[in-house]
């Protein structure tokens, strides 16, 4: 029997699969999961530009960066031009009664504003575009707060609802139900196709984005970062996608078997998410994106123009450890799966009402 179930499985799996690639319907998936590896690939592009141009700019007006790294705000502008030389770009004016000026440096690898407000040096802002952690960091940041809570949420939603609801509105679910095939066994076969199509989609997108995030930089800056923490990282990132897949899918599969219209709880659902930060640590452990975040391998860093005041109200709370992270979406994805199996018995059709 056993050896049975698994063969339709198997056969569900293969015409699943066929729907969900082939699909036109499903065209904006692709175009969210991939939307991210655009965005880092131009960033580089534009990163390796802007890098060959402070470089061009350091050959011409040669400038020491222990020169830069001694600036302290307070000194006047002459001092800075002693020091330093004229900038290669500069700019005067006024703002109410004092007077202002912005200039820039460039050693070749680090882009200096330098702001002075009435003759003095008020402020310094060093920009680098060889600094890969940096550049890790801001991978994090677009990670964790797109690419999960977006990017495979609503993926998840569009594959996995569909399984059910995409074939009664079709009328063909039928066609499933006439076949001697049990309901659970059909539960399983077809959260199987969409598990294998959403991990095939967006791991290849975050294997993709961080390719286009290290394009960038040379040959040998790769390899040290890759030989440090850069590989487990690469791997933590895809872990994280696939297991996303695998608690959305079951949320979302559940959703588009019980639910005649399934946008009301993907809205609760997305909320519960997105207002994660701001809940209580007891009521964080109780949604898929605490988990998620816990086994992503760098934190990413707050919004520098989030108000203060929002940050006062994001309650801070100690991550899971890995293993309670990936026990707790698994058990979850169990869970959920066991109930839509058993309710699946029940489920009747009709079209009529759809």
């Amino acid at each position: 029997m056993i050896r049975l179930w698994c063969i339709q499985v198997l056969a569900i799996i293969r015409l699943e699969m066929k729907k969900t690639f082939l699909s036109r319907r499903g065209l904006w998936i692709y175009l969210l999961a991939f939307a991210p590896v655009l965005l880092f690939m131009g960033q580089s592009i534009s990163t390796a530009h802007r890098r060959d141009e402070l470089q061009r700019i350091a050959s011409e007006h040669p400038i020491s960066s222990e020169d830069l790294s001694t600036l302290r705000t307070g000194i006047n502008r002459d001092e800075v031009t002693q020091k330093l030389g004229e900038p290669y770009y500069q700019w005067r004016g006024r703002h109410g009664q004092s007077e202002q000026a912005h200039c820039k440096y460039t050693d070749g690898t680090v882009d200096v504003y330098l702001f002075f407000r009435d003759g003095k040096l008020a402020g310094i802002d060093r920009r680098e575009f060889d600094n890969l952690p940096l550049f890790s960091q801001i991978f994090a940041g677009v990670f964790q707060s797109y690419y999960l809570r977006l990017a495979v949420f609503f993926g998840c939603v569009g594959i996995f609802i569909n399984l059910f609801r995409g074939e009664m509105l079709d009328k063909s679910l039928h066609f499933y139900l006439l076949t001697p095939v049990r309901r659970e066994v059909l539960l399983a076969g077809k959260y199987a196709a969409g598990l294998l199509a959403t991990i095939v989609i967006f791991t290849s997108s975050t294997a993709l984005q961080w390719l286009a995030l290290l394009w960038q930089f040379d040959d040998a800056t790769v390899a040290a970062f890759l030989t440090t923490t850069g590989w487990s990282q690469f791997s933590s990132y895809l872990v994280v996608t696939a297991l996303a897949c695998v608690g959305y899918g079951s949320v979302f599969v559940a959703v588009g078997l019980l639910f005649r219209n399934p946008v009301v709880p993907t809205a609760v659902i997305l909320l519960w998410e997105g207002v994660n930060p701001f809940l209580p640590a007891a009521l964080k452990k109780v949604s898929m994106i605490y988990y998620l975040q816990s086994l992503c391998p760098l934190t990413a860093a707050p919004a520098n123009d989030v108000p203060g005041f929002v940050h006062l109200l994001i309650a801070p709370v100690q991550p899971a450890t890995r293993p309670m992270a990936v026990i707790s979406i698994v058990l979850l994805t169990l869970v959920v799966l066991v109930v839509a199996a058993r309710l699946s018995r029940r489920m009747e059709i009709n079209y009529s009402t759809e």
